[in-house]
Parts: structure tokens; sequence; C-alpha cells
């Protein structure tokens, strides 16, 4: 099994089995999402693609970012905190971040392609070890030119290890988190942009079993829970 990373600039090249990781915060919340019973997350790029969607599907929920900020329109940011007392059941998520969202929408060359954080690393390293693909893509979304995105080449490392090794421990991949550039700026004074607590949620590995999938269907790109 060949393993390679992406990050945004290049995911489109990815190919075979991607997983598009993005610890803090999209796919930690879509996570907790799928946990409180959302039937399906659809992933897209921008805000008025969002709201025009919502628009479209009366029932659907927005959640997501814009600088760490949800837009003006938006039902819920982009916190698994904010999702987690909420009963959504058989409800539509329609989501849009900064970086998560983004590497959905631009990595589609592969033969089948994952979301994935911390909270369903080990479900999403049993898959991969079941389908035993010949390259597995990491799709590193955190990288920007202010931001070194280890919080999510951590979790790419984690899943890799778990392939290996069901038993390895998160503990070294999770400081990883706390210790990047973007963790370091949740770990600060909690601001509308970044919370300890999301931090801290988001540093907790293995919370669900279940895989998070994104097919296209009729022309939509719709990510759906499988649980373990």
């Amino acid at each position: 099994m060949q393993i390679k990373k992406y990050t945004l600039s290049d995911c489109h090249e990815a190919r075979g089995l991607i997983v598009v990781i993005d610890v803090l915060r999209a796919f930690s919340t879509a996570a907790c999402a799928f946990a409180r019973g959302a039937k399906e997350i659809w992933p897209v790029s921008t805000v008025e693609e969002a709201l025009a969607l919502r628009e479209n599907h009366p029932g659907a929920y927005v959640m997501g970012e814009v600088g760490g900020v949800p837009p003006e329109g938006f039902d819920f940011g982009n916190s698994p905190l904010a999702l987690a007392d909420l009963d959504l059941s058989g409800r539509t998520m329609i989501q849009r971040t900064g970086a998560g969202t983004q590497g959905l929408v631009l990595s589609q060359g592969g033969e089948r392609v994952l979301a994935a954080s911390f909270a369903c690393a080990a479900s999403t390293a049993e898959i991969i070890r079941r389908s035993a693909p010949e390259q597995v893509s990491f799709v590193v979304t955190g990288v920007f030119p202010d931001r070194d995105g280890d919080e999510d080449e951590a979790c790419a490392d984690y899943i890799a290890a778990l392939i290996s090794d069901p038993a390895a421990s998160a503990e070294p991949y999770l400081q990883r988190v706390v210790d990047s550039s973007a963790g370091q700026l949740f770990s600060g004074e909690e601001t509308e942009a970044h919370s300890p607590a999301d931090l801290a949620w988001c540093c907790v590995a293995n919370r669900y079993p279940l895989i998070m999938e994104a097919r296209r269907e009729s022309g939509r790109l719709k990510v759906q829970a499988k649980w373990l």
C-alpha cells in the first residue's frame, strides 16, 4: 500500500482511496452531526452556494465558517459543541468551510473519497485495511501560508499507524494537534473564531465507530455516514 500526502493546492491530483482530513474543525463537526442523527452532509465551496441550497431544500441546515466565524444567515458555525446536544435526526446539513469542504470538492479523482478527523480515525483506518487499496492519498487541508497544518498531518499519520497497528496510541499525534499553529490559536483566549473547548473536543480520538464517505449523486456531492 502506497501512501501519499497532498494539500489543497494539489489534491486534484490525488488518486486511489482519498482521505480528506480537517481536524479543526470541519470533519470533527461533521462526525458530531452524524452522531446526532443527520442524514447527509452536502459540502460546498461558497457561502452563496450554501444559502441557495438551503433556500431550495426547506428543512436543511447550513453550518460552517469564513475566517472561523459563521457567515450571516448560517444556522450553525463550525463547532462540534454547537451540535452536541441537538436532535438532527433525518436532517440534511449543508457545510461550507475554508479548508475541509474545499478539500472534498477538489479531491474527486479517486476511486473512493472519505472525510476524516480524530473523531473517526480508527474506523477510517479499519475501512482502509479491509479494502487494501494500492494507494491511499491523505489530503491535509489545514496548510496555509500562515499555518503548518500539522493538526491534519498528525491525523493522517495516526490513521496510517492504525492501519499497521490497530493498538497504536493516539497520544503523540493528539499532542501535535495542540502544538500545531492552528492548535495554538485554539489554546488561547476564547473568541468567536477559536474556542479551547472545541480544541479539547477535537482532541479525543475515536469517539464514533463510523466513516464518512463522499459520493456524487445526481450532480450533488454528498457525504453519508456508515457505522461499523
